[in-house]
């Protein structure tokens, strides 16, 4: 005998999968279309009108748009917002639950499901910039089995917000107990304390004289938890934050560079577009048009 597994959530297509970074006075117009839409909010906050209501989301919030429900989204005019949005067919019954139930605040389980499908969706998927409808297409030389993840991923994550509604589920725990407690603990307070003192040049001694832990063991634990090094998480924090800076409009470019601590405007727009392929004045510009595509990590 051979047992037939049940498939309770089938995704049949994909029509869009974007990240994107908004400007704070984000605006559009809104639409409605036949097929569903996730909108989550990865940073900031994000006001949207639908049929259903006025929804404000802030980070972590996800919204489902079911077809044919019109939708506004705009930004609150003070805090920018970054956005994953994720449109798809689904004729599967279980998908009548979020009818009901459209707006969640992820946990992290969820989130980390989130994270993965912003990954394979950028390894997998692949965008003419020239074309108005924005079509997705396979990207070329994408890692093997990575549209496979990706919907894998979407449908997991769909299956567990029904699941937590209908029969909440026990909160998963490491399996090392006290160590590896101490460790995540450890981490959080170290990146707590970088974004804190994002202007200041810090450094890898200067940490580890805060925190009273070796370079070594400072370097074991953002591999294991950030998956990178800690001064290349530090030079993101720094780029991450002047783009939220330039979006929101309330300091020039001089201003952000000296709050970040660069020594100068010039450095600073160096450093800006050796990691962003331009530089601070290019992409101000590009929120011109409303939004900036980006690379989630």
């Amino acid at each position: 005998m051979r047992y037939e597994i049940q498939n309770v959530i089938s995704i049949n297509k994909l029509i869009t999968c974007y990240y994107f970074e908004l400007a704070k006075n984000y605006r559009y117009a809104g639409e409605k279309h036949d097929f569903w839409e996730l909108y989550y909010v990865d940073k900031g906050e994000m006001s949207i009108e639908t049929d259903f209501g006025h929804f404000n989301l802030k980070q972590g919030d996800l919204l489902f748009h079911e077809p044919n429900e019109f939708h506004s989204p705009r930004s609150n005019g003070v805090v920018a917002c970054n956005v994953f949005i994720v449109t798809f067919e689904c004729d599967s019954s279980p998908m009548s639950f979020f009818l009901k139930q459209k707006l969640f605040h992820l946990g992290d389980y969820e989130r980390s499901l989130l994270s993965q499908m912003m990954k394979e969706g950028f390894n997998a998927f692949g965008v003419n910039p020239f074309h108005t409808g924005r079509i997705l297409s396979a990207r070329e030389n994408a890692p093997f089995g990575s549209e496979q993840m990706f919907r894998i991923n979407l449908e997991t994550l769909l299956i567990r917000l029904i699941r937590n509604s209908t029969s909440p589920q026990p909160v998963y725990k490491l399996s090392s107990a006290a160590r590896e407690k101490q460790e995540m603990d450890t981490t959080d307070k170290i990146l707590a304390y970088m974004e804190e003192n994002i202007g200041q040049n810090l450094t890898l001694d200067h940490l580890c004289e805060v925190f009273t832990i070796g370079r070594t063991q400072l370097s074991i634990l953002f591999k294991k938890r950030v998956g990178r090094g800690v001064m290349e998480h530090s030079n993101d924090l720094k780029i991450q934050k002047a783009k939220v800076l330039i979006r929101e409009e309330d300091y020039n470019l001089t201003e952000i560079s000296e709050l970040l601590g660069y020594s100068s405007v010039h450095y600073f727009s160096r450093h800006f577009k050796k990691a962003t392929g331009m530089t601070p004045s290019e992409y101000a510009k590009s929120l011109r048009a409303g939004f900036s595509r980006y690379r989630p990590h």
